[in-house]
């Protein structure tokens, strides 16, 4: 019970704090400007064009994913492989990283695999894709710097407020601080409950690294790893096409915007609503786009896809009993006695 209402507790915290966000960002805007935006100035052509990279990116991770769960001993069948994985994506959206635990779940339950060896092969995967977004941003680093100093030497404001911020007193006595009481009371600190779960962490993700040494179609498993990030990418930029104020930018800048969108996702807010908004706003910002269009190209891109995410995960969740109803009924006592004296005759 108590557990129970921790997680309701924290559902409730998370989602208002990304829908306070979210209202922050829109509440000074002109609605009737959004509108007209939306029904005049989009080509839903490139947004149709988006979703349906998407979809591709999520063929290619269920594909990858059957690829690290051979070596237990299992191959799934790509239907319900896929479900489980869309199944995930939509209970992300109710409570973050709830999805991870959720696809496993449907895997084990309709292919008959052990929810433990599954959850493992999860943890690597969540390895590799945090390893990959580290990359591309450090890709963006290299090749945006320039960019980003030229926009904060353009905007004295935000020079003055991050100076001020890295410069604090308050800021460097209070690091200080934390290191000398983190040394002091080191051992302590072991025992926490924080510290065992950082320490869980950090052994999944080298027991997901050992993992992957296992995978047999190795050249198969890394093609997907990195085609899922592109598609991630080129479904972003492919909006930038929808809207005149986005469509001359140049790829750079659609990496640009998805890497830092991909961290507002990383948020722990159902959907990443009001955090990606934000990071996609700002990052569009150094590339010329005022605020007022930011808003409203952050507003298409992350409902659209996310719309897309609740349909095709409710018609999973539909159709999963019925494309399983078969092997429900085989897996009947009843039903196997009947083929065993069957096969004998």
């Amino acid at each position: 019970m108590k557990k129970t209402a921790i997680k309701i507790l924290k559902f409730l915290i998370f989602f208002t704090l990304g829908i306070f966000i979210f209202w922050l960002i829109y509440k000074d805007q002109d609605i009737d400007r959004i509108k007209s935006v939306l029904k005049n100035e989009v080509n839903y052509f490139w947004v149709a064009v988006s979703l349906f990279i998407g979809l591709i990116s999520h063929v290619s991770r269920t594909l990858r994913w059957g690829l690290m769960i051979e070596p237990i001993g299992h191959k799934p069948r790509f239907a319900n492989t896929f479900i489980a994985v869309m199944v995930g994506y939509l209970m992300n959206m109710a409570f973050p990283r709830m999805g991870e635990v959720s696809r496993c779940g449907v895997l084990s339950r309709y292919e008959k695999i052990s929810f433990t060896k599954l959850f493992g092969t999860v943890v690597a995967e969540r390895l590799i894709d945090v390893l990959s977004l580290l990359l591309l941003l450090l890709v963006v680093i290299l090749s945006q710097f320039g960019q980003m100093l030229s926009f904060i030497q353009h905007n004295p404001e935000i020079k003055q407020k991050l100076t001020s911020v890295f410069t604090s007193p308050y800021l460097i006595i209070g690091v200080v601080a934390i290191v000398v009481v983190i040394y002091l009371f080191r051992n302590t600190f072991k025992q926490t409950s924080v510290f065992k779960k950082v320490v869980a962490i950090l052994i999944n993700f080298k027991e997901g690294f050992i993992s992957i040494r296992s995978i047999k179609r190795k050249g198969w498993f890394w093609f997907h790893s990195a085609f899922i990030w592109f598609c991630y990418y080129l479904m972003l930029y492919a909006v930038f096409f929808a809207f005149d104020f986005t469509r001359d930018l140049n790829p750079i800048a659609g990496l640009t915007t998805f890497v830092f969108a991909s961290f507002g996702m990383v948020a722990p807010v159902q959907g990443g609503i009001g955090a990606w908004h934000f990071m996609a706003i700002e990052a569009l910002s150094l590339y010329g786009v005022s605020y007022e269009n930011g808003v409203i190209f952050a507003f298409v891109a992350h409902s659209t896809s996310t719309v897309m995410i609740i349909l095709v995960g409710l018609v999973s969740m539909m159709i999963l009993p019925f494309i399983n109803r078969r092997e429900d009924v085989v897996d009947n006592p009843a039903e196997i006695q009947n083929k065993s004296v069957l096969n004998k005759i």
